[in-house]
């Protein structure tokens, strides 16, 4: 993603709907969790452009999913830059980096985005309890690192 591409993504926002739209925590439902990410394809350097959820543990912001190969983790390895669009309560284009977690960090996370599958809602979309070893295996995880400083330290009280 060139600087200009970044440039014509990004939009001015309301910053206290934006700090409402990041500010999610384990009671968040399934809308509140969803963004679209706009990455670079690894190989093809072309926009690709996805529906994902995104988790808050310990105040900070992680893209994570189902064990096994997943296109935008390739894409985020090649080219950490990309842009969340936030479209829950408020639409927003905020460009990010992908950082990636260390190994404690690792298992906080993806044990906190397995907690959220006792709640009814998310158990029947996943059908069954996903294995923790498997999922700290294979499953990519990176953490969203803001560009806007202001949005890095969003306090919350419902982050888990």
């Amino acid at each position: 993603m060139t600087t200009s591409d970044r440039d014509s993504s990004a939009t001015e926002y309301d910053y206290d709907s934006v700090a409402r739209a990041l500010d999610i925590g384990p009671d968040s439902s399934a809308a509140e969790r969803t963004i679209d990410i706009t990455t670079v394809g690894a190989r093809s350097g072309s926009p690709r452009r996805i529906e994902v959820w995104f988790h808050r543990v310990d105040g900070r912001w992680y893209l994570t999913g189902m064990p096994g190969p997943r296109n935008w983790y390739a894409n985020l390895r090649a080219h950490p830059r990309f842009i969340v669009h936030l479209k829950h309560g408020v639409t927003a284009d905020l460009p990010a980096t992908a950082a990636p977690v260390d190994e404690p960090t690792r298992r906080r996370v993806i044990t906190a985005v397995l907690d959220l599958q006792t709640r009814p809602d998310v158990a029947a979309r996943v059908g069954r309890r996903q294995d923790l070893d498997d999922w700290l295996a294979r499953s990519p995880l990176v953490e969203i690192v803001f560009d806007d400083e202001q949005l890095r330290t969003v306090s919350s009280t419902r982050s888990g």
